[in-house]
């Protein structure tokens, strides 16, 4: 049967509102004001650390990028540092995904994939029991967590985590925070997404 064609109460509820894209249109220009203001400082702390980057490797390299349909959702985003050359992915995200929350994600995949792995366990507690979790994806563009989709890295876990990384391609780690966290309430996104960053340095520097 056709789908109907006839607008429900709250979609002409939705239609009529004049406020609605403005009200958007704010919000958007706020966030990337803080993506902006994310990347100065990420820009910031990277030359106090030496991190261990594919060949081609471009400190300097960055985009911000906005768009309309992640699962039928607005989004933009943040990847610096950024690399995704020849195989090669070295690269911090830091997604706001509306309706869903804040990702800061750690993406690494190809030649150095083997010294991430051991930098990851060989370091675990450094990286355990500070919000993080592993995606359990098959690549890295699922942005959904939870149960089947992410995998907590907690100080009791160092098997498990193990166990899923020595099978795996790819590795990303990342950390979601709601929009009712304060720090993301009160625009400190740039704060959210280097203490993420500092948490996740173990893995990727010398």
């Amino acid at each position: 049967m056709p789908q109907s064609l006839a607008f429900t109460d709250d979609e002409t509820t939705l239609l009529a509102d004049a406020q609605l894209f403005r009200r958007k249109a704010v919000i958007t220009a706020k966030i990337r004001r803080m993506l902006e203001g994310t990347h100065r400082a990420l820009q910031a702390d990277l030359p106090a650390v030496t991190l261990m980057t594919p060949p081609g490797f471009d400190s300097k390299a960055h985009q911000l990028v906005k768009g309309e349909h992640l699962e039928d959702f607005p989004y933009q985003y943040l990847d610096y540092p950024k690399h995704f050359q020849g195989g090669q992915t070295f690269t911090f995200r830091t997604l706001v995904w509306w309706g869903h929350y804040v990702v800061c994600a750690l993406l690494l995949e190809g030649g150095e994939l083997r010294q991430y792995k051991q930098q990851l366990l060989g370091r675990y507690h450094q990286v355990a029991g500070r919000g993080l979790e592993l995606s359990l994806a098959p690549a890295l563009w699922e942005w959904k967590r939870g149960e089947g989709y992410t995998f907590p890295i907690t100080h009791d876990r160092k098997a498990q985590i193990a166990a899923i990384v020595a099978e795996r391609s790819l590795i990303k780690v990342l950390r979601c925070f709601s929009f009712e966290d304060v720090n993301i309430q009160n625009g400190q996104l740039p704060h959210v997404a280097c203490e993420t960053f500092q948490a996740m340095l173990p893995i990727v520097t010398r």
